[in-house]
């Protein structure tokens, strides 16, 4: 890439690395952190060679200045996304039924818990295989939210928001 980045124009080269590292990126959700720090390696050259720099320059201010999350929190919008369409029936009913409001049980309906917009956590059994599955990993990251993101109304307030509050996060 760096023998092109001339010919190229800067945001189609940006472009093109963002839809590499964000390609099945959710499948790394919980994994070790020297995993997810391989992938945040590819995400600092990216904005160094956009930028004309050398691999050894801080890509952190490059980062922050192009304005992308680092890749855990690019993992946690991605579920976060995932679930606000599951919750509002804009994805695929198999995802879906996987996912259940603390307010739809009948046994939590006396707490106050079921005012607020949070999902059952289900219990796994192995930390190591069970946690990264999705509706455990998708109902951790939408729980972690604050309550003005979680009742955003529309889809492109809800990841205004979201992308707000990841970024204050990385950064």
């Amino acid at each position: 890439m760096r023998s092109i980045r001339h010919c190229v124009p800067r945001q189609a080269l940006l472009s093109l690395v963002l839809s590499r590292v964000d390609y099945g990126n959710a499948t790394l959700a919980g994994v070790p952190a020297y995993a997810i720090s391989r992938l945040q390696s590819v995400l600092n050259a990216a904005a160094c060679l956009a930028f004309s720099l050398r691999k050894y320059n801080s890509a952190m201010l490059l980062l922050q200045q192009l304005h992308w999350l680092k890749v855990e929190q690019r993992i946690e919008y991605k579920f976060a996304v995932l679930v606000y369409r599951c919750l509002y029936g804009l994805a695929p009913l198999y995802l879906a039924n996987d996912l259940l409001r603390v307010a739809d049980l009948s046994s939590r309906r006396r707490l106050r818990s079921t005012s607020t917009y949070a999902l059952v956590v289900p219990l796994s059994r192995l930390s190591t295989v069970g946690d990264r599955a999705f509706p455990v990993a998708a109902a951790r990251v939408w729980n972690s939210l604050p309550d003005f993101v979680t009742a955003s109304t529309s889809l492109p307030m809800f990841k205004r928001h979201l992308k707000t509050v990841l970024f204050a996060k990385s950064y």
